[in-house]
């Protein structure tokens, strides 16, 4: 049953610009956070499929991100704790696609959307590779609609 993952994250004072809000470049920190909790929460089930890469491990093939962006629709401030839902939108042959919804925890009001666009990577062939079927089985469970996956 495809789900949202969700992840918290507690606004710092230093994300702040001097108008006191979040700024917008820190946006793109905290999908980079809840992508890298995502993973991690994946990592029992890659495991499962014989998923058994490291990531200090440079030659091995790993996820780049190829493309990213935010809709900004209210402000955060110091002190607010976000709810970053992260959803896979879409998958390819070496692509996925993770769509996130920023919220105020405790209001829920809206704060931003954003999208990003994952290519598994061959560092050292420098190319992009399929997804490995671990990977692959991981993201299809948590596919928010199957019709939204390529055929291979």
């Amino acid at each position: 049953m495809p789900q949202t993952f969700h992840y918290s994250i507690t606004v710092r004072f230093r994300d702040c610009d001097e108008l006191g809000h979040v700024n917008n470049a820190v946006y793109f920190t905290y999908l980079e956070e809840a992508r890298w909790a995502f993973f991690q929460h994946l990592q029992e089930r890659l495991q499962a499929h014989g998923w058994s890469q490291g990531v200090d491990v440079p030659t091995q093939p790993g996820t780049i991100l190829a493309r990213a962006e935010c809709d900004y629709r209210s402000e955060a401030r110091y002190g607010d704790v976000l709810d970053v839902g992260v959803t896979v939108a879409a998958l390819g042959r070496s692509s996925f696609a993770y769509e996130y919804e920023v919220v105020d925890a405790s209001t829920r009001r809206l704060v931003a959307n954003a999208k990003s666009v994952q290519v598994s990577y061959d560092a050292a062939a420098k190319r992009s590779i399929p997804i490995p079927d671990a990977l692959r089985a991981a993201l299809e469970e948590r596919l928010a609609d199957p019709a939204a996956q390529e055929s291979t």
